[in-house]
């Protein structure tokens, strides 16, 4: 039964007062539409990879996993596990036909192990039974004998031994050495930052289904359907045309369904060629976070140098990456930090290193930003720091290190800072949130209170958007209208619950002045629009969008040549709006015009494509223009900290953002207030603990992993949408706005060690990593205590 939900737009009017309400004929673009799928969601309709209906003589595989973080296999006894209940096959590398490896860009990346085992959790066989559950018990039952070898588990150890799964990067801008002796004052020293689980709601899940003629479809949760098809063919030993990979949505992804859905799409792939019928494999959620990598954690070595006004002149920075143990993404990552650990700030002289430290632990992979948060937050937590050392407001050290418009608006590697805003929206935040105010109130409060103390941040952002490497920055699209004036649409990117497909639709209704009903998105499917890029680096509605806005042009102009030749006029002169056509004169509805089109042979259906300008990168130099445009903001976030425990609370947060002219500011909203969320969990309460004596990952579950919760949001959160369009002709004149949110949650961080610096007299910065968790900030709590008393 449908359930017809109300949509309540009243909160977001609230936060937003430039939202305007969709209403039924008025110009989709801009307004404010429920997203596509949300009564589906809600009604429990919507349609995920395991809610599609099964296929008569479907079976089902789980993974039997290493329990060794670095080891040779000696011998593999799985007797037990083709002897148990429902067992009707085992496979090992051995049966791959194809090709063992399923790394994105560096093959080192096996399906299922080969030898060697290198992290706790690492596939080696696959045994497929009648049911999961049969399944599962059986890959528990296999006897593997190891010869183990030494391991590593954290980046400062890879660092030490030089071990790395990919190229190393430098960045080299003005003369580092000088500026740095020359400085009046010097800081050096290391932080580091912890790695973050994707947890997505749905779990990583692919079904394999033999097709005639040696063909495969899968039905796969990835965010790059074409690197599955890349991954599969290669895997099955087939060219790419016999394999096709669908997905309707995904149940989050956040990166995590990039390059590491490939493992899965595999495995069933093999498994359904081998067994000539259909094959799911749906890891439960231990076992996911068990194979699968995560945000990439970074060790920093700095030497910063700066005057006594606070401008920064000079810095040092060595990155190494948790990378785990394979290169993955890893490379990309680093050079997406690299290229965004100047933020918001204008630096004249850098030297920038960067090194993927290979690791006896998962593989690293995705994960929203990219490498740009863990860049980013460096320099956000440095200009804390120098600001304590000058006794000055964190605030005054950022506006006089601001990236300029006309000078000081030049990045370390080469790129014009176009369109910069940040100056106004700073100052607009800093007059909404009442920061200065609210600094003295906290200084109040911390002098008359003993135990619980109060933090204040405001951060700035300033996020690239593109993908570094050109050939990336492409997409396609198909739009169909039928007899009756519906649109059919379909593009290569994913909808992973960001509103992707709401916004695409929304680009398209309004080209052809339609509103969104008319408008309904197929799957994504490499047998429509292939040679796809992943949805990724907050590129989906600008790539994806264009596209579609293409066809719509085409089919647009189409229509207008047709209604001129038949009533008359220029067909520059006719007008789509309304669901009506306006053509000298007369008025007709778009569903008449367009089976008026048919009868006269008009071509009814076209394709899209766009490809972003002016991107280029040079790896070996780390220089170029990598970005389109960039995305800004700002936010302010106040916190509490208990000193004798350690534990905190977020009490209010401001959040002002850049999303040019937004085309669905209800979507974006969200999409800012859940980045900050997420970016706050990666640095406070989400730690990635892997143990000392053997290795294995013990947060690999709900009870372990700490994501933030509906109570760990602050009561009072305010976001709003800068005004502003974007300068470059992006789609609809928007801005992304899925990744850049989450460096907002920088601010939480710095509020966090803020607090922390007032158990002295406020001048001294505390020794805390992230993520800040309770035992963290206790510990750093106490390490300022004793240093005071020395």
């Amino acid at each position: 039964m449908r359930v017809n939900i109300p949509v309540e737009l009243d909160r977001l009017a609230i936060a937003n007062d430039r939202i305007p309400r969709p209403v039924v004929g008025e110009p989709a673009a801009g307004a404010a539409s429920p997203h596509e799928s949300a009564v589906l969601h809600v009604s429990g309709e919507a349609v995920y990879t395991d809610d599609i209906p099964e296929l008569r003589n479907t079976v089902y595989a789980a993974l039997g996993l290493s329990d060794k973080p670095h080891a040779r296999i000696t011998a593999m006894n799985l007797d037990a596990v083709r002897q148990a209940p429902g067992v009707l096959a085992v496979y090992t590398a051995n049966d791959i036909p194809g090709v063992n490896d399923c790394g994105p860009v560096i093959a080192d990346d096996p399906i299922l192990a080969d030898g060697l085992v290198q992290y706790v959790g690492q596939p080696l066989f696959v045994v497929v039974a009648k049911t999961v559950e049969q399944a599962r018990r059986a890959a528990r039952q296999g006897k593997i004998s190891y010869e183990e070898l030494p391991f590593m588990l954290h980046p400062k150890q890879a660092k030490a031994a030089g071990a790395g799964t990919t190229d190393e990067l430098r960045l080299i801008q003005g003369d580092v050495q000088k500026a740095l002796d020359n400085a009046p004052v010097r800081l050096t020293g290391a932080f580091s930052c912890g790695g973050q689980e994707q947890f997505y709601l749905e779990g990583q899940i692919s079904y394999a289904i033999p097709r005639e003629k040696d063909g495969m479809l899968v039905l796969c949760s990835t965010q790059h359907p074409t690197e599955m098809q890349h991954a599969v063919s290669h895997a099955l030993g087939w060219s790419r045309h016999q394999v096709e990979i669908e997905c309707r949505r995904l149940g989050g992804g956040f990166g995590g369904k990039e390059s590491q859905s490939a493992l899965f799409a595999c495995v069933a792939a093999v498994c359904a060629r081998h067994l000539q019928r259909p094959v799911k494999l749906r890891v439960d959620r231990d076992d996911d976070m068990m194979i699968t990598g995560k945000r990439h954690g970074f060790y920093y070595e700095y030497d910063v140098g700066f005057d006594q006004e606070g401008h920064i002149l000079g810095v040092k920075l060595d990155m190494t990456l948790h990378s785990g143990y394979s290169a993955d993404l890893s490379e990309a990552v680093a050079s997406r930090a690299l290229a965004h650990f100047d933020n918001a700030y204008y630096i004249p002289a850098a030297d920038i290193h960067t090194m993927c430290g290979k690791l006896n632990t998962q593989s690293a992979t995705a994960f929203r930003g990219f490498g740009a948060p863990q860049g980013a937050l460096v320099t956000e937590m440095l200009l804390d720091r120098v600001a304590r050392q000058l006794g000055k407001d964190p605030l005054d050290i950022r506006y006089i290190n601001l990236y300029g418009t006309d000078t000081r608006n030049t990045t370390p590697y080469g790129e014009v800072v176009a369109g910069n805003v940040l100056q106004p929206m700073i100052q607009e935040l800093e007059a909404s949130s009442d920061y200065r105010a609210r600094r003295q109130a906290v200084r109040e409060f911390n002098a008359n209170s003993p135990v619980l103390k109060k933090g204040l941040s405001l951060n700035a952002v300033k996020f690239g958007i593109s993908f570094n490497v050109p050939a990336f920055n492409q997409a396609g699209a198909l739009v169909h209208i039928y007899r009756d004036g519906s649109v059919l649409l379909n593009h290569g990117g994913i909808e992973m619950g960001q509103g992707l497909n709401t916004k695409v639709a929304q680009i398209v209704a309004n080209t052809l002045g339609l509103d969104l009903e008319c408008v309904r998105v197929t799957a994504t499917d490499t047998y429509k629009v292939v040679n796809t890029s992943a949805t990724a680096a907050s590129t989906g509605s600008d790539l994806n969008g264009k596209a579609a806005e293409d066809a719509a042009l085409t089919l647009r102009a189409r229509l207008a040549d047709f209604a001129a030749r038949k009533y008359g006029g220029q067909a520059d002169d006719v007008t789509f709006a309304w669901r009506q056509v306006s053509v000298n004169g007369k008025t007709l509805p778009f569903a008449q015009l367009v089976e008026e089109a048919y009868w006269d042979r008009v071509q009814l259906w076209s394709d899209g494509f766009y490809k972003t300008p002016g991107i280029t990168w040079d790896k070996a130099t780390s220089r170029g223009n990598p970005f389109f445009y960039y995305a800004f903001g700002a936010s302010v976030s106040e916190v509490v900290v208990d000193t004798l425990t350690g534990e905190w609370k977020l009490l209010r947060a401001d959040i002002l953002h850049d999303v040019g002219a937004s085309i669905n500011p209800a979507i974006d909203i969200g999409q800012i207030e859940g980045g900050y969320i997420q970016g706050m969990g990666w640095l406070t309460t989400e730690e990635l603990v892997w143990r000392e004596s053997d290795g294995r990952l013990t947060t690999h579950a709900p009870s372990t992993y700490k994501i933030p919760a509906i109570s760990d949001c602050p009561r009072d959160f305010r976001v709003q949408l800068f005004k502003a369009r974007n300068h470059v002709d992006s789609v609809h004149h928007s801005k992304a706005v899925g990744e850049p949110p989450l460096v907002h949650g920088v601010s939480v961080f710095n509020a966090i060690a803020d607090a922390v610096s007032s158990v002295g007299d406020g001048s001294q910065s505390p020794d805390l990593d992230a993520p800040a968790t309770p035992e963290a900030i206790l510990k750093a709590v106490e390490g300022l205590r004793r240093r005071n008393a020395a």
